[in-house]
């Protein structure tokens, strides 16, 4: 088990049951990091953040409909998850999912116009926010039941060993999903099989608006692996970097090792569970810590580049921009796809023909006269 982040300190808060975290920021620094990476690493985290405050007031504007939960705060791990991966190797992800889609390789255009529900989406359109799915990319779903892709993603890695591939799966789920079923029975059988698999658990500390110290006997995510021998680790999931280089160290030992591993990265949701929860639950303080820019991934990196002299006034100023202009263009694209035609709603319940599969719609009669 490893800790690359600093414990939490302080006293229990006994009024919201949790712990004030004082975690310092672990980066390992510039070093010789190339500075157009860096850019890009700052360019596709500031992407994420303008793209998913775009589809906030898409969803306002009744434009989304459905369920829909937002990477606002999380965009560093996500950056860093997806630059550790060689682009055949697969994700599987729960519903908080945009992010991680665009970082997959699917058009930004298509994945907003999946949001809409439009054809032209990444899906068609029948399966919005929660279902963002492209077997060219390897990006295998979107869930929008809690810990319905572990399964799944363990099944992957079982398909990989059984043909002698090379690929590695990396599954991401929020900090709730570890105390359900499914994920003692997926990491019992990735390990009793020597599956390569990187099982990623985002804490941001609420699981919907229970506190993890609420709602796990031992908060410690990374150590939940034990009783498994998977070994754990945990990453500060506000450094871009930190998340990188950690995640390649446990995939590529996945790959060469055959065996599964557990990777917890840490950082603070800035809004509530979804688009609509107002979050009641935070106390004003805990708002405060969430939102701080000691705790915004973006900014935190944007002051450190700025430190080193790669980002410029002028720079950000135009990266800004030219981000402001793709996310419009992504919110254009999905405005005028049309939407799907009701005669193929039926089209994708099945993956091959079922002898007597129902298409009665609605205002159809049972029975057929």
């Amino acid at each position: 088990m490893a800790d690359t982040t600093a414990k939490p300190k302080g006293a229990a808060a006994r009024s919201s049951g949790t712990r004030r975290r004082g975690r310092k920021n672990t980066s390992p620094g510039l070093g010789d990091e190339k500075p157009e990476e860096l850019l890009d690493y700052y360019r596709r985290m500031l992407f994420i953040r303008r793209f998913e405050e775009r589809t906030a007031q898409a969803y306002t504007q009744a434009r989304i409909g459905g369920y829909c939960h937002l990477n606002l705060g999380e965009e560093a791990t996500v950056v860093g998850l997806l630059d550790a991966l060689r682009p055949d190797d697969y994700l599987f992800t729960n519903y908080r999912d945009h992010g991680y889609a665009i970082e997959k390789g699917m058009d930004p255009k298509k994945v907003m116009a999946e949001l809409y529900g439009r054809a032209d989406g990444v899906s068609k359109g029948w399966g919005g926010s929660m279902h963002m799915y492209d077997t060219a990319t390897r990006m295998l779903g979107g869930y929008g039941i809690v810990g319905g892709q572990l399964p799944l993603a363990t099944g992957a890695a079982l398909a990989i060993s059984y043909r002698g591939g090379d690929e590695v799966v990396v599954c991401q789920m929020g900090d709730g999903t570890t105390n359900i079923g499914a994920w003692h029975e997926s990491l019992n059988i990735a390990k009793l099989w020597n599956l390569p698999i990187v099982f990623v658990v985002i804490n941001n500390f609420t699981g919907m608006g229970t506190t993890v110290e609420m709602s796990s006997a031992e908060p410690e995510l990374y150590k939940r692996g034990s009783a498994f021998r998977i070994e754990g680790v945990r990453v500060d999931g506000r450094d871009v970097l930190a998340v990188r280089d950690t995640t390649a160290e446990l995939v590529e030992r996945a790959r060469k090792e055959q065996t599964p591993f557990l990777l917890e990265a840490w950082s603070y949701r800035q809004k509530g569970h979804s688009v609509v929860d107002p979050a009641k639950y935070r106390t004003e303080e805990q708002w405060e810590q969430a939102r701080a820019d000691e705790n915004d991934p973006i900014t935190l990196f944007e002051a450190k580049l700025a430190e080193a002299g790669v980002l410029t006034d002028e720079l950000r100023e135009e990266i800004a921009a030219s981000v402001k202009a793709e996310v419009a263009e992504a919110a254009d694209f999905a405005e005028n796809s049309p939407h799907p035609d009701v005669s193929t709603l039926f089209d994708y319940t099945y993956a091959t023909p079922v002898p007597n599969e129902s298409r009665r719609m609605p205002a159809d009669p049972v029975f057929a006269e």
